[in-house]
């Protein structure tokens, strides 16, 4: 997964937005065939915990659930593009969109239940545009299998 701190961000399908929220957090999901309900519940978890955001302070203090902030969820799964031989990337770790689909959903659902509210999204498996705000910056990438 990769995480974006954001003061805003929208996705659009053929230039309808199908999901938008303000300050939070942009969530790109990409999932491996090998990835489990342990993952995404251990993942969901971390994101709504995750202190990325400041307390009075300015000091990064605060959980997107202390903040009141949103999340925006997209499908990713260029996010496991291999570019170790030659120049076209491969997506072979990538889970085919008949696990990942199903993955992404529950995922969702996870997330709503851990926040405690809707988790707006973009659409699986079409061409989507992200604009967003990037806040801070603070961006990172969250693996279930290198919990650090």
């Amino acid at each position: 997964m990769l995480v974006q701190r954001v003061a805003s961000a929208r996705v659009e399908v053929d230039g309808a937005v199908t999901g938008a929220i303000g300050a939070g957090m942009l969530v790109l999901a990409g999932f491996e065939v090998a990835d489990g309900e342990a993952d995404l519940g251990w993942i969901s978890a971390k994101l709504v915990k995750l202190r990325i955001f400041p307390d009075d302070t300015g000091v990064m203090n605060r959980s997107i659930v202390d903040s009141g902030g949103d999340i925006l969820a997209v499908s990713q799964f260029t996010l496991f593009a291999s570019t170790k031989k030659g120049n076209r990337p491969s997506w072979s770790r990538a889970a085919p969109p008949e696990i990942s689909k199903p993955l992404f959903e529950r995922f969702v659902r996870l997330l709503e239940a851990d926040l405690g509210r809707r988790v707006p999204t973009g659409i699986f498996g079409v061409d989507m545009q992200i604009h967003l705000v990037n806040d801070g910056p603070v961006t990172m990438s969250i693996d279930s299998r290198n919990p650090e």
